[in-house]
């Protein structure tokens, strides 16, 4: 679906990918809706926008509050007389920890927030969707949605539920004019581990800084809003991304294990 002319719906809209989605929405001549629990950062979003201010809205949500969610159509209409696309970008990690040592209320959050988050707004706009010419749905999975990561297992598991729910609805919705896209980012220079309220740990915090290569969030906004125009049922973004998916693919054990080999040393014992 190309993206000039049409309102898109951004979840994350605040900072990171979301915010660069949402900028460069703009900046292609669509109209975008940024969402986010953050009133300061969505501010500052609007801010970059510049010029482009005048077609964009910016809204204060809980995607997680099913009824405030299923409601939220209404105030997408009233500003931007329609909606033709989604992109559920919000989302959060967990403590860098085994599961031993998660407990229970840390994991529900995770899933409230990566999979009935993303639930939520994909239930609320669906019927809206299905009423436009072209529309299109897009959630936001991981790497970790195939590649087991020790030290976030309850954040894979969550994000796998995303690939799966995303690609049974681009199943359900073959037949009409709504396409559906899966992304599937590797490490992104964002700041998730302050928006998650995490705390990943110094050893964690100093391999992730100077081992791991990230993707800038506009490269990967770049990569997302390609694959969008051309419909594609799933984005990979970044190197590591597209390289663990091949392995996985091809030796599921052996690229765990070398995930393992990476991580370990900066689990807790």
């Amino acid at each position: 679906m190309k993206v000039q002319g049409k309102t898109i719906v951004v979840t994350g809209g605040g900072s990171g990918m979301g915010r660069e989605l949402t900028l460069l929405l703009l900046q292609k001549g669509a109209q975008v809706a940024a969402v986010d629990i953050n009133e300061a950062t969505l501010k500052e979003t609007a801010a970059l926008a510049g010029e482009r201010q005048s077609r964009l809205s910016i809204h204060i949500l809980n995607i997680t509050d099913r009824d405030a969610a299923l409601k939220f159509p209404e105030a997408v209409i009233g500003a931007h007389g329609a909606v033709d696309g989604l992109i559920n970008n919000a989302g959060i990690i967990q403590r860098f920890v085994k599961i031993n040592d998660l407990d229970f209320k840390e994991m529900e959050r995770v899933f409230s927030v990566n999979f009935w988050g993303m639930v939520n707004m994909s239930k609320a706009f669906l019927p809206h969707l299905l009423k436009r010419p072209e529309a299109h749905i897009v959630n936001t999975s991981s790497m970790g949605g195939f590649l087991p990561v020790p030290g976030q297992t309850a954040y894979g598991a969550s994000k796998a539920a995303v690939k799966l729910f995303t690609e049974g609805l681009y199943s359900e919705l073959l037949s009409t004019n709504v396409h559906v896209t899966a992304v599937f980012p590797g490490a992104i220079a964002t700041n998730i581990v302050v928006n998650s309220g995490v705390d990943m740990g110094t050893a964690a915090s100093s391999a992730n800084q100077s081992k791991i290569k990230m993707t800038l969030p506009a490269g990967a906004a770049k990569i997302i809003l390609d694959g969008i125009e051309k419909n594609k049922f799933h984005i990979l973004v970044g190197s590591d991304a597209k390289m663990m998916d091949f392995l996985t693919r091809l030796m599921p054990e052996r690229a765990a294990k070398i995930i393992y080999s990476q991580m370990r040393s900066l689990l807790p014992e």
